[in-house]
This record gives structure tokens, C-alpha cells and sequence, in this order.
């Protein structure tokens, strides 16, 4: 599915309906005892620093989610039924967090048995004007899809004759990208049969909170000595003791506090494109290498950077009980591409694919770890402890051939942050960009440079040799 904000994915007039976890289960939640299975790194890391840039008095929404639509008006009592079978199906959705206060000030999960979790559900209203929706949409998801809130889920649908929007927003401690990309196809599965009145047996999902168990259990037997360890502090200090940022210009001013951003969605390629990409880069690992090596010669053209250094998010689901599972599994690996050895696309292509192939295995050790182990203060100041450049081939998810028709987006928050996040997303119709950065007209200007060089780049591969 496209990415997207939320100005950007269709919302049309209609009667809005939401869905939040209801005041009996909230009650419920606050006498329950503490669930000893720990948060994972990532969890506490994006928890952490929410409180510390909300301490320093900015509010960042961080929330991540879909929209889709359901054919006709939507039957709201099968509706709720099938949101209520899909929050069940997945554990981490009934997990929360609670501090445990002085001396410690330390994370302690509270889980719900899936009996004591129900919906409530609230008629807003009639809206006639798309822009005062999103608005209301945007402010309700910020306010209730919030890390330092629970619960921090919502889930809600615009009801009009021809059709129904469903909009669902969640904190990102509890969803990935994977994540959201499966949930349109899950629903309309439980929404048709509970339409029909057709039984739908439980399907057993792997769950989120057992793998941040195990997950923590593993990564706590390294200490500063591991080599994982090792490569992270030969990397991040020649990063001038930081995480990477995108190299290139992005007119920040140091003295400004945290910028807000602007966000960058377009086509890249078409399908025909972006299969004759995927073959020419499939020597060399495929198109999620061609897209790092296209960015590596784009940073030092117009960065000058002789080194093209940064994190690469790969996921963590390395079994695949976790396939279906709802949560936040992904990791990074740093790699550093020296220009001298990437003078043109080929060689691009052969010296990323030689750092993944050395690096990748570092994503599953989670860099919050990693962090602590390398005793730096890394006190975040933005949502972003990086900038990132991120591939996903969606076509596989069940589903996906109908997202178009379907109006399906993956939704993200655009609201603050001075590092770059960029998407790019194979769909059964082609290549799609999506990026947020700072909003200043130096970081524009380039990002806009470095689609059209992506785009450069891919297409030249689709065409035929000069005789």
C-alpha cells in the first residue's frame, strides 16, 4: 500500500463512527498486576524518548496506521465484531506499560486476558467537509494514539451508501510497517464473516509480547566486548560519535529547537520499470541494494560526503511463527559505503551488497542495547534517532492485488523531526516514494533532487543499450 499522511489518503465526506478499548476495560487494565515478560529494546527506546521531548516541552505525535475501504454502507455491529476478533488475535494490542516510579523509574508491562477486552463504540457525526475530517481524524489520533497514553489505539470508520473508510491508528510501540500492511486484508476476512454469520475458527498468532521476552532474554547476555558491539562503536565514532543523518544539506538552523517537517509522496516508476530495475539489480541482491547504491551516489554528488554512511532497518521476524504477528519487529545494521570504491552504478551495486552481506546479521542485536553497552550519551532530542532510507516489496501480502481498489494506505504522522525517513514501497503498480524531513526549502529542494535521481536511475536500467 501507498504511504502516506493523512491530508493525503482520499477522506471523503460521511457520518464518522469510532472505536476505542471501553471504560470497563480500562478499569480492568489499572488493577492488573504487573506481566513480568519485559518491553523490548525498541519499545522502551520509542517510549523513552517520547518522554524526554515531551519533557522538554514539544508534543510529537509518533502514531503509525492504515485506512481502507469496506464496499456499501457498512453493517457497524460486524464491524465492531471484526475489530474486536483482530485486536484479540493479537496480544500486544491488550499490552500496555506502566513506570514504576523512583528509585528505579523503570518500564512494567500490564497484559489483558482477551475476555476483558471489549470496544466501545460513539457516533460522532456527520461531517460535509473532507478538510474538517482530517482535521478532527488527525487531532484524535495524536491525542489517543499516543506512546505516553493507554490506550493508545483507535480504530474508526466513515459510513457513507456507496462505501465505508476505515481509519486505524495506533502508537508505534505495538505496529511496524509489516503490521500494517496486513490489516486491511485481515479485517475484510473477519468483516465478510461476520457479515454472513459464518464462524471464523481463531487462527493462533505468535505474539509480540513473547518475542520481546526472548528477544531482551538474548540481548542481554552480550556485554560491551561482543563484536556486534564492537562494530557499533568503530561506526558510530566515525560518525563524530553520533547516529547518521542524511548528508546532504537540509538548511537546519542549530539554534531553532526541533523543526517541523513536510512530507514528499510520488510515483517512481511503473510496473514495466520497476521489474526491469528488480532484474538488473538482482545480481547484486535486488532492488533494496539498488536503492541504497542509487542514494549512495546521489549523497556524494550533492553532499560531497566521501563516505556514504548510514542505518538500514531490517526486519526481525527471522522465524516464521512471528509472520502474522502484530508488533514492532525491526532492527538496524550500519554500513558505510566509500565513495572511491562506488564511482558508478555496477560499483554501487557490488560494494552496498558487500556491506549487507557483512552487516545485516547486526539487526537482530537491538541498538538500544547497543547503545547502553557503548556508554555514550545519547539522549534523544528528536522522534528520529536517525535517518533512514527504507525498501519493502508489498505485493506478497494477502491482499495487496486489491489495495488500489480498495483505497488502502499505510499512514504516517508528519509533525516534527530533523532527520530524514524515506519509504520506498514495490506495489503491483510500480515504485512508490514517501518521505518526511525538515520543512525548510534547502531540505525541499533537495529531497525533490533525490526522487528525481532515483527515478534517473531506475528508468536507466529499463532502457535499451546504445548500439
Amino acid at each position: 500500500m501507498r504511504m502516506t499522511d493523512i491530508q493525503r489518503c482520499e477522506v471523503r465526506p460521511g457520518r464518522l463512527v469510532e472505536w476505542t478499548l471501553s471504560p470497563a476495560t480500562v478499569a480492568t487494565a489499572a488493577g492488573l498486576p504487573e506481566d513480568t515478560r519485559p518491553p523490548a529494546y525498541i519499545q522502551e527506546s520509542h517510549i523513552r524518548t517520547a518522554r524526554t521531548v515531551r519533557d522538554d516541552g514539544l508534543f510529537v505525535p509518533t502514531w503509525v496506521g492504515t485506512a481502507f475501504d469496506i464496499p456499501g454502507r457498512a453493517d457497524l455491529d460486524a464491524l465492531e465484531e471484526s475489530l474486536r476478533g483482530w485486536t484479540l488475535r493479537h496480544e500486544t494490542l491488550r499490552s500496555g506499560f506502566r513506570w514504576s516510579g523512583e528509585p528505579g523509574d523503570e518500564m512494567r508491562r500490564f497484559t489483558l486476558d482477551a475476555d476483558d477486552v471489549s470496544l466501545r463504540r460513539v457516533e460522532i457525526g456527520d461531517f460535509a467537509d473532507p478538510a474538517e475530517l482530517v482535521d478532527y481524524l488527525e487531532d484524535r489520533f495524536d491525542a489517543t494514539a499516543d506512546a505516553l497514553h493507554w490506550p493508545n489505539l483507535i480504530y474508526t470508520a466513515v459510513v457513507r451508501d456507496d462505501s465505508t473508510s476505515v481509519y486505524m491508528a495506533f502508537d508505534h510501540s505495538n505496529v511496524d510497517g509489516h503490521s500494517v500492511h496486513r490489516i486491511p486484508g485481515e479485517i475484510h476476512e473477519l468483516y465478510a464473516a461476520a457479515v454472513a454469520g459464518r464462524p471464523i475458527e481463531p487462527v493462533p498468532v505468535s505474539s509480540y509480547v513473547d518475542f520481546c521476552e526472548i528477544e531482551r532474554t538474548e540481548a542481554d547476555r552480550i556485554d560491551d566486548g561482543h563484536e556486534v558491539v564492537a562494530r557499533w562503536r568503530e561506526f558510530v565514532g566515525r560518525c563524530d560519535g553520533r547516529l547518521p543523518a542524511f548528508p546532504v544539506d537540509l538548511g537546519l538552523d542549530p539554534d531553532a529547537g526541533l523543526p517541523t517537517q513536510q512530507f514528499l509522496r510520488e510515483e517512481l516508476t511503473d510496473p514495466d520499470t520497476a521489474a526491469a530495475f528488480e532484474a538488473y539489480c538482482r545480481p547484486y541482491g535486488g532492488s533494496a541494494v539498488g536503492v541504497l547504491a542509487a542514494t549512495a551516489l546521489f549523497v556524494h554528488e550533492i553532499g560531497g560526503a566521501p563516505v556514504y554512511r548510514t542505518v538500514v532497518p531490517f526486519h526481525t521476524r527471522m522465524k516464521s511463527r512471528w509472520t502474522d504477528s502484530v508488533g514492532w519487529y525491526v532492527g538496524g545494521a550500519p554500513i558505510e559505503i566509500p565513495m572511491t570504491e562506488a564511482r558508478d552504478f555496477p560499483s554501487a551495486l557490488r560494494t552496498v551488497r558487500a556491506e549487507l552481506h557483512a552487516n545485516r546479521h547486526m539487526a537482530r542485536m537491538p541498538l538500544a542495547r547497543v547503545l547502553r553497552l557503548l556508554g555514550t550519551d545519547f539522549r534523544p532530542t528528536s522522534p528520529d534517532m536517525y535517518s533512514i532510507v527504507s525498501y519493502v516489496d508489498a505485493r506478497g501480502v494477502p491482499g495487496s492485488g486489491r489495495w488500489a481498489e480498495q483505497k488502502a494506505y499505510g499512514l504516517i504522522r508528519v509533525s516534527y523531526g530533523d532527520q530524514v525517513c524515506a519509504w520506498v514501497t514495490r506495489l503491483h503498480e510500480g515504485l512508490w516514494f514517501a518521505s518526511r524531513f525538515p520543512d525548510t526549502d534547502v531540505a525541499g529542494k533537495n529531497m525533490r533532487l533525490y526522487v528525481e535521481r532515483l527515478r534517473d536511475v531506475m528508468a536507466s536500467t529499463a532502457a535499451p543499450p546504445v548500439s
